[in-house]
């Protein structure tokens, strides 16, 4: 990967003039490409990784799996992409294994994502069956400990 990828992906808050530095480059040469990936689609977008409780956020998450029928000449991305645009999906994934997409959810409540999942997601032709999980508790997100888990001491390691 991309050392200045790398470096804006492990933390997006740096200025142009930190990662110049730690990659030896001029804040011109940074700019210019953090703007070419921006422009070509390499970056996405930014976020900030919030713990939603302190943050008084009492949405809910759910990840649901989904089973859906391939199409002739096209196999799983335009079913994919029709779901991934509906409002309630966070990300959306082609997976092996057992199903065939998992797509995670936010909704204001439980019936909030029930009601997406079955009046929604479950009615799309193509869909032959989904399995919804919902988040309890987060010990990490986005590459961060959350809820304080790094404030603990390690335990002991016994031979």
């Amino acid at each position: 990967m991309d050392p200045l990828i790398e470096l804006l992906r492990n933390n997006s808050n740096q200025s142009h003039k930190d990662v110049a530095l730690a990659l030896g480059l001029s804040e011109a040469e940074v700019a210019a490409r953090v703007a070419a990936a921006e422009a070509d689609g390499t970056i996405l977008g930014y976020s900030a990784v919030v713990d939603r409780l302190k943050a008084g956020d009492r949405r809910v998450t759910a990840l649901i799996e989904v089973r859906i029928t391939p199409e002739p000449n096209g196999g799983f991305d335009r079913l994919a992409r029709r779901i991934a645009k509906f409002d309630q999906v966070r990300d959306c994934f082609l997976m092996s294994g057992g199903y065939d997409l998992a797509v995670i959810v936010e909704g204001k409540d439980l019936l909030d994502v029930a009601t997406f999942v079955a009046e929604k997601l479950s009615t799309l032709g193509g869909v032959l069956s989904t399995a919804t999980h919902f988040q309890l508790k987060p010990y990490k997100q986005g590459g961060f400990l959350a809820n304080g888990l790094g404030d603990e001491e390690r335990l002991p390691v016994a031979p």
